[in-house]
Formats: C-alpha cells, structure tokens, sequence
C-alpha cells in the first residue's frame, strides 16, 4: 500500500529504483510488490520509459468509493436547496471511522467548490469547516489521539495550528453547534458547517458552504440561516432513510 500511495502521490511514471529508495526498501522487495501490483492491475509497467505508473483497478477502487458514501436523494436535494439559497457551493460530509468524508457537492460556474475539495475528500480536519464539527464532538483524549496521527499544519497562514487555540474553537463550535473557517483552507474562501444527526442524537454528517470570505463577512447571517437549517433538513432526511 505504501507503494502504491507513493505512485500515486507522483506527478508521473516512478522507476523501481526512486520507490525503493524513497521508501527504504531493498530493490529485490521492491521488485517483487510492483509485480505483484501490476498483476492485479493496481500498476501497470511502462517498459520505455523503465517505469510503473497507476493501473484501471484504482479507478474501479474510486468508483466503489463513491458508491458506497453515496447520500440518499433526499439528503442530495437538502445540499441543492442550500446551494441556491446561499449561493455557495454547497456539500454534505459524513462521518466514517473518525474521518469526515465528502459525500455530495453542490455548484455551478458562479458559485464552485474549492479544490481540492471533492467526492471522497477527508483531510485537514482541523482547516476544514465540518472537520472542526467533528472534532468538537470529540473528548479530549480521543481529539488529541486523532490530531497526532493527522497533525495540525499549516494549510494557509491563517490555519490554526496551535492545540490550545484549536481547543479553545472546537469549544465555541460544541457551544453553537456551528463552524467557521476563515481563510484557513485558502485564502480568500471561508466555510461554515452546521451538524447533522442520526434519530439517537448521535453526530453522523455536517452540511457546509464556501464562499469567498469579504462575501461570507457581508451575509453571515443568511449564510448562516441556510446552512443551519440545511442540516435541520439532513437530519430529517437521514432519520428518514435509517427508518
């Protein structure tokens, strides 16, 4: 896996030779899980170019991805109306093993997501509007366990990466059951997401917007209207299909 991520993470083709050595392993070791990739067609060997790049399994491994964090039309609908009513792109996360996973975005030319923010994105959970809800329904022991396997770095300059702050927000977010990034993911664009719940109470999704920040700063409290009440609509939605 860890091969296979590195391929992935590279601009181009990577000879055997960069792998082993980027991931410390012998050259022979190295050979034997290329081949072993690219047999069950997670790699293919480029012989020209001396080199391996990603196979068709890894598209069919994003597919089922998508399938299988697909929302239910209801809860698509919910992400469209917020949409249109904040004019802002619109999106619904939902909670998987500790991770916040995009679900469903909501855009148009005039009002598109912020890339990289797609289907399937899950990281920087404390730059990210609905990353920062669930790590406020954390306790402290398990929020720190979880910020030292991802991190806090600095996506933006103006990310939050001291824990102490990040603490004393994730509070004020647990508070008002809402969450605002500023500039923080990038600059220029802010987020705001409001919490999503299961028929127990118990925290499964958020609904969020981005928009740039000089616009969320002159309509924060339509903004704020729209995404609060998208998740009051998500939460239905949700009790509705897990009925």
């Amino acid at each position: 896996m860890r091969v296979l991520d590195h391929i992935a993470a590279s601009s181009g083709p990577v000879a055997a030779r960069d792998v082993a050595r980027s991931l410390g392993l012998t050259l022979p070791t190295t050979y034997h899980l290329l081949t072993t990739l690219v047999t069950g067609g997670y790699l293919v060997h480029l012989p020209e170019e001396r080199a391996y790049a990603l196979g068709h399994r890894v598209d069919d491994l994003a597919r089922g991805l998508y399938r299988q964090i697909a929302v239910p039309r209801e809860v698509q609908r919910v992400a469209e109306v917020v949409h249109q009513q904040a004019h802002a792109a619109a999106y619904y996360a939902a909670l998987r093993d500790a991770e916040m996973i995009v679900a469903h975005v909501a855009e148009c030319p005039e009002h598109p997501r912020i890339r990289p923010i797609g289907i399937g994105f899950h990281q920087a959970p404390h730059a990210t509007a609905f990353g920062k809800l669930m790590l406020a329904t954390l306790g402290p022991v398990d929020r720190e366990a979880l910020l030292d396997h991802t991190g806090t770095p600095a996506v933006t300059a103006a990310t939050v990466t001291d824990r102490a702050v990040l603490s004393r927000q994730l509070r004020q977010v647990h508070a008002t059951g809402l969450a605002v990034e500023v500039d923080e993911f990038q600059a220029g664009l802010s987020c705001m997401a409001a919490p999503v719940t299961d028929a127990a109470g118990r925290f499964v999704g958020a609904v969020a917007i981005s928009m740039p920040t000089t616009r969320l700063r002159a309509d924060r409290w339509t903004a704020e209207r729209a995404v609060r009440l998208g998740a009051v609509r998500a939460t239905r939605a949700v009790a509705l299909h897990l009925s």
